[in-house]
């Protein structure tokens, strides 16, 4: 290999820069992305039927939930009275191709005379073994663990 010298070959850099900057053969990365196929069409599929977030049912879960946290780790002994300004912050925020969710937040009076922001998500499908709505929640203030850090912003879209 006297003398030999080989040159350096460009293409796979450029084809790296390509990649980089997210074109390849002028087709923006965003647009290769897997197609998002809504959970509807799926072969087990979603409805995207949800309760509203004022529903009864909701509240119960919400209500027994914090009483039984309160209660049993954390023996403030704070319970939900009563839960008042409900309303929607979105709908299936997140995509169409993902579980479908409702975002709520509503006022929830405490047995203390107080009055707390309680944000919650009710998903379908995510109940026991996989069956009915679930809810997921916090209430402002009271989220002790930082789950839903800072002061419940991403129990929300």
């Amino acid at each position: 290999m006297s003398g030999l010298h080989r040159a350096p070959i460009a293409l796979p850099a450029a084809l790296g820069l390509g990649v980089l900057l997210g074109l390849v053969a002028g087709v923006p990365l965003s647009a290769q992305a897997r197609p998002q196929v809504p959970a509807e069409d799926r072969y087990d599929s979603y409805q995207g039927v949800l309760p509203s977030c004022a529903d009864p049912a909701v509240f119960e879960r919400i209500q027994s939930r914090f009483h039984a946290r309160e209660a049993e780790f954390w023996k403030s002994g704070l319970e939900i009275v009563g839960l008042a300004e409900v309303r929607e912050i979105g709908f299936r925020t997140s995509g169409l191709d993902l579980i479908p969710r409702r975002y709520c937040v509503a006022e929830a009076e405490m047995n203390n005379r107080s009055m707390r922001e309680v944000s919650y998500t009710i998903d379908e499908d995510l109940g026991v073994i996989g069956w009915g709505f679930d809810v997921e929640w916090c209430v402002a203030g009271l989220d002790r663990n930082d789950t839903y850090a800072p002061d419940c912003k991403i129990a929300r879209p």
